[in-house]
Parts: structure tokens; C-alpha cells; sequence
């Protein structure tokens, strides 16, 4: 691997991979899908999309990645997560049944001291957008898509929340949200980060991607610049 310039796998089993890997390569990274184990040894951190995420625990056993994965987290290789990424880099997950009769539910990989709620603000139909003050990003607020996200109702005395949203009313099971809770939707902790919108898909915005290359050359060395950020005032 060049020491000048990390190689950032984009996990490629279902879910939003072109978009992350365009947003990656957009600042001047080199980025790459991976799918089996001998891809994932080649790369020096992680992006786990967004998607389903009880299909994705599925297919990371399918694909005999699941324990190599959890494995190089534990040695503490970068990993950044959009909502279902978020979900499975979770230690714990509230609703984690597939809605699939007969399908696993999320096995999360505990790379986060974190307590996950999957759909925590509705279904499909439910999506929004918001503008977020986002810890450590600068420049004007941050254009968040949430498509049925998570949110972490539950954070570690070490992680760091980086950005927040008024609570849901409730919950999907319908108890009502706990007062001051429900509102986190971007932690770090360490090198690993985590987001329960999507910002791949908001266009000309790579402000989280940058954030994350950062983390990465922070935690490994690395020195290699990303093109410069041309994100303007709104």
C-alpha cells in the first residue's frame, strides 16, 4: 500500500456502493469495492453503505466476511457507516428482526459503544431532509438525507456525537421516545464513524468522506491531501 495515499474499500454487497465509491474518488482517494476477504486484507479502512441491513448481515456470512471484518475493526482499521452502515457497526440493536419471515436478524459488529434503533423515524414513505450543524465539518450546515434511518438512542461515555435532530414522537413499536433521547444521528468513537443519513447522495457535498479521510490519516499516517474542498456558502 502507498503510505502517501490510503486505499478506502467501499463494503460492495448491496446498498448505496456507487455513490460512496464516486464521492471517495471525487476527493482524489483511492477507492475500491470489496466483497470477499482477500479484498477487504488490500484496503486500509472501511465504508459501509447504506441498504437493508438485515440482508447485509446475511450476505457478509454468505461472503465469509463477517468475521475477517469484525476482526480488522477490532485492530482498529477506519470504518465509516451510512444508516444501515451505522446499524452494523452498532454494539447493540433495538428491532434488529428481518421483516423477512425466516431471514436472520442483524448480527452488529460492535466496532461502536453505541445503542441503534433501525427505523427509528418511519418508513419510506416517511424520508426527509434537514440541515445539520455537524460537529468538526465547517462551512454552511450540512444537507442531510435520512431514507428510513436509524438513530442512536444509546452513546458511550467514549463517543463523540457529532450531530443531532429534534426527537421522533414515538417510537415504530409505538413507546414514546425518552425525553432528550432519540436525537443522535453522527457519532465517532476512535477511528470509526457513523451517520444515519446518507450524505453520498447529496450532490457536491463530500464534506463527510473529507471528514473521514482525515480520521484515516490520523489513525494510520498516512499524508496523501484530498483535492481541495470547493464546498461554498449558501
Amino acid at each position: 500500500m502507498n503510505p502517501a495515499q490510503p486505499v478506502v474499500g467501499v463494503l460492495a454487497l448491496q446498498g448505496g456502493v456507487a455513490e460512496h465509491l464516486a464521492a471517495l474518488r471525487r476527493i482524489g482517494v483511492t477507492a475500491c469495492p470489496v466483497r470477499r476477504p482477500e479484498e477487504l486484507v488490500r484496503v486500509d479502512a472501511l465504508v459501509l453503505p447504506g441498504g437493508e441491513s438485515t440482508t447485509m448481515t446475511r450476505l457478509l456470512d454468505t461472503f465469509e466476511l463477517f468475521e475477517p471484518l469484525r476482526a480488522r475493526l477490532r485492530e482498529g482499521m477506519p470504518a465509516y457507516g451510512s444508516c444501515a452502515g451505522m446499524v452494523l457497526l452498532a454494539d447493540s440493536v433495538l428491532d434488529d428482526r428481518s421483516e423477512v419471515r425466516g431471514s436472520p436478524g442483524v448480527r452488529s459488529l460492535g466496532a461502536l459503544d453505541v445503542v441503534v434503533r433501525r427505523n427509528a423515524f418511519g418508513r419510506q414513505v416517511d424520508s426527509f431532509e434537514a440541515d445539520l450543524d455537524f460537529a468538526g465539518i465547517e462551512g454552511p450546515a450540512l444537507r442531510a438525507v435520512f431514507i428510513r434511518a436509524p438513530l442512536v438512542e444509546k452513546a458511550g461515555a467514549d463517543v463523540t456525537v457529532l450531530a443531532d435532530v429534534p426527537s421522533p414522537t414515538g417510537t415504530p413499536d409505538g413507546r414514546p421516545a425518552e425525553t432528550g433521547a432519540g436525537t443522535i444521528v453522527a457519532v465517532r468513537q476512535g477511528p470509526v464513524l457513523a451517520t444515519a443519513f446518507h450524505p453520498e447522495l447529496v450532490n457536491g457535498d463530500d464534506r463527510v468522506h473529507r471528514l473521514f479521510v482525515r480520521m484515516i490519516n490520523e489513525n494510520s499516517g498516512h499524508t496523501g491531501p484530498v483535492r481541495p474542498d470547493t464546498t461554498e456558502e449558501k
